[in-house]
């Protein structure tokens, strides 16, 4: 389904693509981030967080590390703050990374078993189709961001992968 070089291409996406979201994003009001604009969570950082709540959720499941700090119950408020969540951001898209570079083609095969808290039972899914959820995820909701920052007025920068530049700035 996929493998290693798919792997690390996306999270070097995912950072590339959160770096130049970062930047649209400080162009905006705190309020103007936090007003309800009719997407599935609400606002620009509201969905910001359930993003990297999920990210975080995802990681934990494939290289054993710690978690999002909150339950599924406060995902859209992960960090109060533009500040803190780009942060946060910035240190979840390197380990997305540094896990994607450590990662081998046979780490992708099998099934990933844990305990869904949303669900409240056990999961098991292939592995390759869980990591391939972690970036769908991402460009699912980084594409509803995109939509309400154009609508915010924010200038964004080009989402296809094929611009993606070979080198830096991953993060």
């Amino acid at each position: 389904m996929i493998d290693r070089d798919y792997v690390l291409t996306m999270a070097r996406y995912n950072a590339w693509q959160n770096a130049g979201m970062k930047k649209a994003m400080e162009s905006l009001t705190e309020a103007a981030l936090r007003k309800d604009r009719g997407a599935f969570f609400g606002s620009i950082l509201a969905t910001a967080n359930h993003l990297l709540w999920g990210d975080r959720l995802w990681m934990s499941r494939f290289d054993g590390r710690e978690g999002p700090s909150v339950g599924p119950d406060q995902h859209t408020e992960l960090t109060p703050t533009l500040a803190t969540w780009g942060t946060e951001r910035f240190r979840t898209d390197g380990r997305i990374l540094t896990w994607a570079e450590k990662l081998r083609s046979i780490d992708l095969t099998g099934d990933l078993t844990w305990h869904s808290g949303v669900l409240g039972r056990e999961v098991t899914k292939p592995k390759a189709l869980c990591v391939t959820q972690l970036f769908n995820h991402q460009t699912h909701h980084r594409g509803q961001i995109h939509a309400m920052l154009t609508a915010a007025g924010a200038m964004t920068q080009d989402t296809d992968l094929f611009l993606m530049p070979e080198t830096g700035p991953w993060l």
